[in-house]
């Protein structure tokens, strides 16, 4: 028998952070909306992601600027260093930029438990329902049904509404039931490993920075959350990517030895930040290969669609998964409000989306902001340099910043047509 549980327009199937941030988008729209998620507790998982200006005015327009402050750091900063610590680029973010809106840098799992708490806030109680993991879609000319099991796999009562989003993430069951044959996600070739740490702030206490390179260890670490003890110490994150063969399986939370990939950044002791006292001192670390999945020509299949990492799924290059997911939700909660829960709403969603974030999926494997570092390491070979505009010119280095944020739709004179 299906449940109608008080007959839901929109059915949001995954409460991860693009799932959540849709369900407010609605809400805002006063369109009514649950969502269903597969584990029996959303809890505090993950490690430090950064939202970007044009994902973080979506959330200020739902009114959680205040909420984003108290856990996250505004970003000042994005700074590139060779492996021995010499500066390439520095170039300021967010507020620091010109941006209307802050750049975030955040505990993923802070995000989502400020949404969490806003869905719950605004919406019930029973606006999230956990323990429900979907097993496939159906659907009529005026209807959808959503069929879930429980953690051992029991058949739950059906769900029933008028549109469906998947929104359950890169191993997305609903994506999976429109392209069974796609397979495993697209191996980049690069393993990533990851860490969260107390630890003493650096450069401008809000400076995202990565250095080196794949071939000889790349390095991204940035502060998540600001004076954690009184004493001003910060929780940092970090991210370390090397070349590593296809692993057998594919893993998102494994946890790592120190001694898989210590080994490169072993003399990395610069004068703003020792790199070995910092992996060091990292409790549990985690590792999980860089995937994607090649974009695909729609997401919609009638009363259906997806969103977020179930939609397209991006290599963590260019700050940009989370921000997307974000986006994706406002765009669709727009076109619910302007054509109905209709087809055409989702058509005309999935016109406007999957385009722009093919483009960013793709740019992602091919020159993402961490390319200028790519281009640093090749026209030195590898080896330190006097001057680096002997190396690249200040205005090439900006360029290759600049092409990201205007395929990714957050360069500054974008957003600010946006605003005009």
């Amino acid at each position: 028998m299906t449940s109608d549980m008080n007959r839901n327009d929109v059915i949001i199937i995954g409460g991860g952070i693009g799932g959540l941030a849709f369900a407010l988008h609605l809400h805002a729209k006063g369109i009514p909306c649950r969502i269903f998620e597969a584990v029996p507790e959303i809890g505090t998982v993950g490690a430090g992601i950064n939202i970007l200006p044009h994902a973080v005015r979506d959330l200020a327009a739902l009114g959680l600027l205040p909420a984003l402050d108290e856990v996250g750091i505004r970003t000042k900063d994005a700074s590139y260093f060779n492996k021995w610590g010499q500066h390439i680029y520095t170039e300021p973010a967010g507020l620091d930029a010109g941006y209307e809106f802050p750049q975030f840098s955040i505990h993923r799992g802070d995000l989502q438990q400020v949404l969490l708490k806003a869905v719950i806030a605004r919406l019930g109680p029973d606006a999230v329902i956990t323990g429900h993991r979907c097993s496939g879609v159906e659907q009529d000319e005026s209807s959808v049904t959503v069929h879930f099991t429980d953690a051992t796999g029991k058949a739950l009562p059906p769900v029933r509404g008028s549109i469906a989003v998947g929104a359950d993430g890169i191993k997305s069951a609903v994506r999976k039931q429109f392209y069974p044959n796609e397979g495993d996600p697209v191996y980049s070739g690069l393993m990533i490993w990851r860490g969260v740490l107390p630890y003493k702030p650096f450069l401008s206490g809000a400076n995202t920075i990565r250095a080196g390179w794949m071939d000889v260890g790349k390095l991204m670490v940035y502060p998540i959350r600001n004076n954690i003890d009184g004493q001003g110490t910060q929780l940092m994150n970090w991210v370390a990517t090397q070349e590593r063969p296809k692993p057998e399986t594919f893993d998102w939370n494994a946890e790592a030895k120190l001694e898989d990939f210590f080994e490169p950044y072993k003399d990395w002791h610069f004068d703003w930040l020792d790199v070995p006292d910092l992996l060091r001192k990292t409790p549990k670390p985690l590792v999980f290969p860089m995937v994607d999945r090649d974009p695909v020509p729609t997401w919609t299949f009638g009363r259906v669609t997806l969103l977020g990492d179930a939609a397209h799924p991006m290599y963590p290059r260019g700050s940009n998964g989370a921000g997307q997911s974000i986006i994706d939700g406002r765009v669709l909660a727009e076109r619910l409000h302007e054509r109905g829960l209709t087809p055409a709403a989702l058509q005309s969603y999935d016109v406007e989306r999957v385009e722009k974030t093919s483009k960013v999926v793709l740019m992602n494997r091919k020159n993402p902001p961490d390319a200028i570092l790519r281009e640093a390491h090749e026209r030195t070979g590898g080896k330190p340099f006097k001057h680096i505009n002997d190396v690249i010119s200040p205005e090439e280095l900006a360029e290759i910043s600049a092409s990201y944020k205007r395929v990714a739709g957050f360069h500054q004179d974008q957003l600010a047509r946006v605003a005009s």
